[in-house]
């Protein structure tokens, strides 16, 4: 299969420090939880030949996703983000992947319409289509092909430094915002933001116990 999504996932009650104050960790975990639910979801649904591999410390999304039919990896120990993607570039390459779509699991809106208009970009030349959060700070969605083109950095400024490696590999950048893709709940701002934009039912979807 030439095409990956390749889905990071942090440990679900563990992640979302940030969000400490306006929820508890119940609630952190149930939002984190139907957040990558959502997720697995959008890609069963997609009609666009694919592999799905996750990656997680955390057992408990790992078995979620096997429920899903995808592939999974074990990250270890504390090996970062951006080590445990070069891991799984590492796996999807021994599937001779030509291309890769990274799609983290914080993404409260994205759907298949959305996965499937970014699997539907063609450049025939090696290409990097990155999709940066809506202050354009982070990188919500990065996909490229060869899979290996430039090497992760994810984190706070990551979409700047994703573009100048790719400048420096002197291939075609593509910058896109998607619907469904600019928000991801990092902070308060963002989880009011989100609540906002949801209705009273959705809301229940996503943070009820």
């Amino acid at each position: 299969m030439s095409l990956w999504v390749i889905v990071p996932v942090k440990p679900l009650r563990r992640s979302k420090s940030k969000l400490t104050n306006v929820l508890s960790e119940d609630e952190r975990a149930v939002l984190n939880l139907n957040m990558y639910e959502n997720t697995l979801k959008a890609l069963k649904d997609i009609s666009i030949p694919h592999q799905v591999l996750v990656v997680s410390k955390d057992s408990s999304v790992l078995s979620l996703a096997r429920s899903y039919k995808t592939k999974t990896l074990q990250e270890d120990g504390e090996s970062g983000l951006n080590l445990a993607l070069k891991k799984s570039i590492q796996v999807i390459k021994a599937y001779s992947a030509q291309s890769v779509l990274i799609l983290p699991a914080d993404l409260p809106f994205i759907t298949k319409e959305v996965i499937e208009g970014v699997m539907n970009y063609v450049e025939e030349k090696p290409f990097v289509l990155i999709s940066p959060d809506r202050k354009m700070n982070g990188t919500n969605l990065l996909f490229m092909s060869p899979p290996d083109l430039i090497d992760f950095s994810f984190g706070p400024g990551s979409f700047e430094r994703h573009v100048r490696q790719a400048q420096s590999q002197n291939v075609h950048i593509e910058v896109r915002k998607f619907d469904g893709v600019e928000l991801d709940i990092d902070s308060p701002e963002d989880l009011e933001l989100f609540q906002k934009l949801m209705s009273y039912e959705s809301k229940n979807q996503y943070l009820q116990i």
